[in-house]
């Protein structure tokens, strides 16, 4: 019988140590190599509808950013075309090279869909955006509804790691530290992070995301 189980473990032990790499890969936190850069209300600006005081549509409450929008709200500012929005724009960090990473930790309450909570901004025409993540229907996605990265994340908190190489034009997604997407760069030549809500076809007529832990590193 014990050469039984012997035979058995020698048959099972190529899995059991291929298995144990693959743990190994994808328990590797994506900010390994990068460098936190300082972060607070010197470094981001609060986008909001242009008729509204910032505290109607943000709210910042034991370390969590709480921002809500409305689709009947005006956009942020008298001419704009763009749809109502309230976001964290990280202009302290606008950049052009190198290689940089957003990490939040997200939440979106049930109900709120068709709205963009986390965007690259910056590309060139004829786009505005080289990424957004995108709510629809307790689903994220990149952009379109179609394009579904992680499905069930309403009324949770979730981690958020953005990875831009800008000279590789690539992007790297990670959502609660494992590996979800990679998407090809849009070009442009200048590029910030924004996170909150901003409303998108087919947008629910009350949106909200709450952000925690945000944090912008650099690959030094």
């Amino acid at each position: 019988m014990a050469i039984s189980y012997h035979l058995i473990f020698l048959f099972f032990l190529p899995f059991l140590l291929y298995t144990s790499q693959l743990v190994i890969v994808y328990s590797i936190d994506p900010t390994d190599g990068f460098v936190e850069l300082p972060f607070n209300t010197s470094f981001y600006h609060i986008q909001k509808p242009h008729d509204l005081p910032v505290d109607q549509r943000y709210s910042f409450v034991d370390g969590v950013h709480k921002l809500w929008v409305y689709s009947t709200d005006n956009p942020l500012s008298r001419n704009s075309p763009t749809m109502p929005r309230t976001e964290i724009m990280i202009q302290g960090y606008i950049y052009s090279s190198g290689v940089w990473q957003f990490e939040g930790y997200g939440f979106v309450p049930n109900g709120t869909s068709g709205v963009c909570i986390m965007q690259v901004f910056g590309a060139s025409l004829p786009h505005n955006t080289t990424l957004m993540l995108r709510v629809y229907n307790g689903s994220l996605a990149y952009f379109e509804q179609a394009n579904v990265l992680v499905h069930n994340i309403y009324d949770r908190w979730f981690r958020v790691n953005v990875i831009h190489e800008v000279a590789a034009s690539k992007l790297k997604v990670y959502i609660d530290g494992v590996f979800t997407f990679e998407a090809a760069g849009r070009g442009g030549n200048s590029h910030y992070f924004k996170c909150g809500v901003y409303s998108q076809a087919g947008d629910s007529y009350y949106m909200e995301s709450r952000w925690k832990g945000i944090k912008v590193l650099k690959q030094m």
